[in-house]
């Protein structure tokens, strides 16, 4: 499966500096093998849960809780306001992509800008996605999440070379306990099914262009550029009209089940499972044989005209129900896809960025009040980080009982560009008391609006005239 690469540098990023692309994933994240791997890092809990005990008026000395909680939430809205820095970045390079803007086109880009736009739009989307703790599906290892048989009682087919990037990230690789009628007890009692979802499911993809995907298929099929056409032709004929190569799609869900992954594909094809195959040739075959023999039989004793027609007749009545069926089926399929996507789709396009901008800033908040926290209390060597680590995920497992991977090097990175933990040529991480540290946090506001950046857009050319109207 040809998947676009997604591990380009993060030039241009305001704010902090860009991460490191997260470990993708290799192995089916539902699996044992994947789980003893690694834990995930996203923090389930609130913000506001989080601050409430780590303020207890019993954690700090001499009054320090009301000020510590006051530096939080300082350090609460001053992280979001950064991430809406990039937010405003990240729309101006989606500008020439998106499929959903009611706006005038006052801008040309060229084709080489367009390029060089969508490679910093994949890669900034990745590092946002990164910050909200999601995992990366690895383009070489894309089929780790697809299945063959959908848990819907759909066979989903979808051609992932049509696409020119596809970036797909998840977030909750957890299994489901659903209840159905047990067969074995003649529907009359009840079974309980595992069911793997991912609790969050992000995808970004654009199509190839036309010519490029010809010239493809002209090379992959040996075939000449008339068949090789007609064959992009009628692919694309499964997608809507309003889909095209020239914009970018970007979709986010909730509690997609794995086994249906491909339905979230613009170009997913439905097909019969084996059992309704199997179900509608007997069926098929039985009717349509049976009234065969039952036509022939007529026939051959036929004196009337009249008795002929309506043995043909009758015949005909066979076809066309055992067709019906066949359609209406295909229906049920259909409407079961389109109403379990309505229901598990969250956001699309601008609105997945800023969804997402909103998860990350509130991810790295989450991990800043615990490892603030944790430092203030005394003091750590930076060779003592791993202890820290620890120390943090085991008071997330006896307070709230989760398991976590807790990202300590990311949130102590911020805080030292903050200024709020310095380490000093011994190593010692020193901590500011809550009050310098609100103090602190105070300051960059003041010099925020001073040094804030200039939003030049990199690429394009303004249009002189726009069409009265």
């Amino acid at each position: 499966m040809a998947v676009a690469d997604i591990s380009s540098s993060m030039n241009g990023v305001t704010g902090n500096a860009a991460q490191a692309p997260a470990a993708p994933a290799t192995v089916d994240p539902h699996s044992a093998a994947a789980a003893a791997l690694a834990r995930e890092k996203f923090l389930p809990v609130t913000r506001h849960a989080l601050m409430d005990r780590l303020t207890q008026p019993g954690l700090w000395p001499s009054g320090d809780a009301v000020l510590a909680r006051r530096f939080m939430r300082y350090l609460d809205y001053w992280r979001r306001h950064s991430y809406s820095m990039k937010l405003l970045d990240l729309e101006q390079v989606y500008e020439p992509f998106s499929p959903d803007t009611d706006l005038l086109h006052t801008r040309t880009f060229s084709v080489e800008e367009r390029g060089a736009m969508q490679k910093r739009l994949v890669a900034r989307m990745s590092e946002l996605l990164e910050q909200g703790n999601f995992t990366r599906v690895d383009p070489s290892n894309f089929h780790v999440i697809l299945t063959k048989d959908s848990h819907y009682g759909l066979d989903l087919q979808v051609d992932v070379q049509a696409f020119e990037d596809v970036l797909i990230f998840y977030r909750g690789a957890t299994m489901l306990t659903e209840r159905h009628r047990d067969i074995r007890k003649a529907y009359l009692g009840w079974r309980e099914k595992k069911v793997p979802v991912f609790q969050r499911l992000f995808i970004m993809f654009k199509l190839k262009p036309f010519d490029a995907r010809v010239q493809e298929v002209m090379r992959e099929k040996k075939v000449d550029r008339k068949e090789a056409e007609g064959i992009v032709k009628r692919l694309r004929k499964l997608l809507p009209g309003s889909v095209n190569s020239d914009h970018v799609y970007i979709k986010l869900f909730k509690n997609m089940p794995r086994s249906d992954v491909e339905m979230i594909f613009p170009n997913t094809k439905v097909r019969f499972r084996m059992f309704d195959k199997i179900k509608f040739g007997v069926t098929a075959g039985s009717g349509l044989g049976m009234g065969a023999v039952g036509t022939v039989s007529k026939i051959a004793i036929a004196s009337n005209p009249y008795t002929l027609v309506m043995a043909l007749a009758g015949l005909g009545g066979v076809a066309v129900r055992q067709a019906s069926a066949f359609i209406n089926q295909r229906n049920r399929y259909m409407v079961v896809m389109a109403r379990n996507l309505y229901f598990h789709s969250m956001a699309d396009n601008r609105g997945v960025m800023t969804l997402l901008a909103d998860r990350a800033a509130e991810e790295d908040i989450k991990e800043e009040m615990l490892l603030y926290s944790t430092l203030s209390k005394r003091p750590y060597n930076i060779r003592d980080i791993k202890d820290v680590d620890k120390e943090i995920e085991q008071y997330l497992s006896k307070t709230f009982g989760v398991d976590v991977n807790f990202d300590v090097e990311d949130a102590l990175g911020r805080l030292k560009q903050e200024g709020i933990v310095t380490e000093l040529d011994d190593g010692t991480l020193q901590t500011l008391p809550p009050q310098e540290a609100a103090a602190r946090i105070d300051k960059l506001w003041d010099l925020c609006l001073d040094q804030i950046p200039d939003m030049i857009a990199e690429e394009g050319r303004e249009i002189a005239e726009q069409p009265a109207g």
